[in-house]
């Protein structure tokens, strides 16, 4: 850190000492790792330019339609390139898609019919997805209640997809596997486009006609391939988490095999229309702008969150990934052990923001979750977590989340302030 930034962030921001010296020998320890980074964000820059360029984007593209939003060339133009970054046949790219719950809930419904069985690979699916299959809540649309069955195959002990047991699970009502990628709120490393690989070819040699979904969401372009890159047959994720860029004000994605998105996108709308109508509200220029800037700001991202594992691993705390892993989404989780170390990080993270940074976030009963959650973030899209957040369900072992950063600089802050909420705490001691 250069004696400039140094000074200001102690005299400026009042950040002490200890934790500035922490955050310079935890930068000198992962600078290593920035480079291969930087290979894979310059791989992906390129290929979106690619896209952008095969599909002749120009500035027509950013107008809008109104009423049905028939031929409405930006929203065509955007799924071609959506389609063609992920090597897939069709793409579905909407702002009328609220989140990546709700991508992944089209996605499982415009497949699944009554008598199918859905299959999740990778344990517990993410606490919002429980009330889509039916595994808690009261039907009220369910996956469960239009006669749709459901299996969970746990992890290994080590974090891997279990061959053996997802091989014993599939019958012949199997119609997917789903896959999430991201961790969740879980303890464990997100699933690998290698894992990924060997998974679909696993599956497609047991039944070719099986479909491998995959939860995308925090795992764009972490990597120089996507899912579908290597057999996944249907992917989904949310504009306002990596391929937003920070700048898509809302919106998700659905890509794949172009039967499938038909489907898809007749739950979307409705049978006979699909993916024909729907306005994009003008929403074109920032998706697009947003989406180009991506692979920048994941790489800012991913950055901050290896900062993140090293100075929490140099204060003696457990975190997934350490920071020498392999990484395949932006989450950094860090087992703080008790709810006061949780709400203090997630302050931190608050008082780092360029939007309401005056806030103190607390913990409360979300629509969705199960137990209480606290949430920071100050961002200029409201919970879009490619920008810097924060979040944790109030629960044994007491594990925070990390993530985002539209900046490398920001991602870093978001680190030094929420150190600087715990050391202030006397929650942690800094030698």
């Amino acid at each position: 850190m250069r004696n400039n930034t140094y000074n200001l962030l102690r005299d400026k921001f009042n950040v002490s000492e200890p934790v500035l010296k922490l955050i310079e020998k935890s930068e000198q320890e992962v600078e290593e790792r920035f480079a291969d980074l930087d290979d894979i964000m310059a791989y992906n820059q390129y290929k979106v330019l690619d896209a952008f360029q095969k599909n002749g984007i120009r500035d027509m593209h950013f107008s809008w339609n109104t009423g049905y939003g028939y031929d409405d060339p930006g929203r065509d133009a955007i799924e071609r390139v959506y389609a063609d970054i992920f090597n897939t046949e069709a793409a579905l790219v909407r702002p009328i898609i609220v989140n990546g719950t709700h991508a992944l809930t089209l996605t499982l419904m415009g497949i699944l019919r009554p008598g199918d069985e859905l299959i999740y690979c990778t344990g517990a699916p993410y606490d919002t997805l429980e009330e889509v299959i039916g595994i808690r809540g009261e039907g009220k649309g369910s996956l469960k209640e239009y006669g749709v069955s459901y299996k969970q195959v746990e992890l290994t002990s080590d974090g891997r997809i279990d061959f053996d047991a997802l091989k014993e699970a599939i019958s012949p009502a199997t119609r997917m596997i789903t896959l999430q990628r991201a961790t969740g709120y879980g303890w464990r490393k997100a699933i690998s486009i290698e894992e990924i690989e060997e998974w679909t070819s696993f599956v497609k040699g047991i039944r070719p006609d099986i479909v491998c979904m995959v939860d995308n969401c925090y795992g764009e372009f972490l990597h120089v391939k996507e899912p579908t890159d290597v057999g996944a047959d249907v992917i989904a994720g949310s504009l306002i988490k990596n391929p937003g860029g920070g700048l898509a004000l809302t919106g998700g994605y659905i890509a794949g095999r172009a039967d499938l998105i038909e489907k898809i996108s007749y739950r979307m709308t409705s049978p006979g229309i699909g993916g024909e109508c729907g306005l994009t509200f003008g929403q074109t220029r920032t998706m697009l702008q947003g989406l180009f800037i991506a692979p920048k700001t994941v790489n800012g991202a991913v950055k901050g969150a290896i900062l993140c594992a090293k100075a929490f691993e140099l204060m003696g705390f457990e975190v997934c990934p350490k920071f020498d892993d392999t990484r395949s989404d932006i989450i950094q989780a860090v087992k703080l052990g008790t709810p006061e170390g949780v709400i203090a990080f997630c302050q931190g993270i608050q008082a780092a923001a360029p939007v309401d940074s005056h806030v103190t976030p607390e913990p409360w009963d979300m629509p969705g979750y199960d137990d209480p959650v606290i949430m920071a973030a100050g961002a200029f899209v409201q919970g879009s977590s490619i920008e810097l957040s924060a979040d944790a369900p109030i629960r044994p072992p007491y594990v925070v989340y990390f993530q985002g950063g539209l900046t490398y600089e920001h991602s870093k802050f978001g680190v030094i302030k929420a150190l600087q909420q715990l050391y202030d705490k006397k929650l942690i001691n800094i030698q």
